[in-house]
């Protein structure tokens, strides 16, 4: 099966800068930000709850528990959420504080369906209408690879990538970490005397 292209880190800046002249900017930036920061899927990201990541004193939470009903191996999971991803959320609930006050709405907000909820598969629509604007072939997935490559980039171990991905196995997170021929050469480059 054909791997979701990996989306670079100037595809994203592009992306979140474009997010600002659409519809719904704020939405559509974090869209994004959960796909690429944080590595959701399109049906985790379309199963929040307002509930999922602000307490109830109204406090942006450190980590978001999905239950099995909203991730894709139907296993309960837990996200960690970093402070750059906590400071978007807060900005895009302080842009709609008149829809999403009550705790059991969906965090990210559809105009078209009933109850205000997105599908996975529309949400899916979204992000490819989203990185069209922008002159990009990707898919809902490319974000999350992007996520999973920049960790290993970083150099965390691939069984903490293997958490955070949440993957069951760890031949599947060695499929997303993509590898170019600037990272080979970088690496080659590490060795000497």
């Amino acid at each position: 099966m054909k791997q979701a292209p990996v989306l670079k880190d100037e595809q994203v800046k592009r992306l979140l800068k474009t997010t600002r002249i659409t519809r719904h900017s704020a939405r559509n930036r974090l869209v994004i930000v959960f796909s690429s920061y944080v590595g959701l899927r399109a049906c985790e990201i379309a199963s929040l709850k307002v509930g999922d990541v602000v307490d109830g004193e109204g406090n942006i939470k450190d980590t978001v528990l999905l239950t099995k009903y909203m991730t894709k191996g139907n296993s309960a999971n837990s996200v960690y959420l970093s402070e750059f991803v906590k400071k978007e959320i807060k900005k895009y609930l302080e842009s709609n504080t008149e829809r999403l006050v009550i705790l059991k709405s969906p965090l990210i907000y559809s105009q078209q369906r009933t109850g205000g909820h997105f599908s996975s598969q529309t949400l899916q629509v979204l992000f490819k209408t989203l990185y069209s604007n922008v002159g990009i072939n990707a898919s809902s997935h490319s974000g999350r690879r992007k996520f999973i490559t920049d960790l290993s980039e970083k150099g965390v171990s691939v069984r903490v990538i293997q958490e955070l991905a949440r993957h069951r196995d760890l031949a599947t997170t060695q499929r997303y970490i993509d590898v170019s021929v600037d990272k080979l050469r970088n690496a080659v480059n590490l060795v000497g005397i």
